[in-house]
């Protein structure tokens, strides 16, 4: 199977495949999942619904930003292969 198809059916997921291996990120997460449970022990039912309406909104903004950064880099990469062709090929 090819790099395009992986892509496609979802066999490449570049943000897992660069995250998961990373010490600093399993230690921040871990860092937040405990802070936040910490903080949600001390809400109230009517703050902790607010603070999930929260969390889905920075989850839906963190997601589109993937997107758009995922997107933006694609087009640099193939914009790069294609001067790099085009230089190749003048010489």
């Amino acid at each position: 199977m090819t790099l395009l198809e992986n892509l496609w059916y979802g066999n490449v997921d570049p943000h897992e495949a660069i995250l998961t291996d990373s010490k600093r990120y399993k230690h921040l997460l871990s860092l937040m999942g405990r802070n936040r449970d910490e903080l949600n022990e001390t809400l109230t039912e009517k703050q902790s619904k607010s603070l999930e309406k929260y969390d889905e909104a920075v989850n839906e903004m963190h997601s589109l930003a993937e997107v758009e950064a995922f997107s933006y880099g694609f087009r640099l990469g193939v914009q790069l292969m294609i001067e790099a062709k085009d230089k190749i090929l003048q010489s």
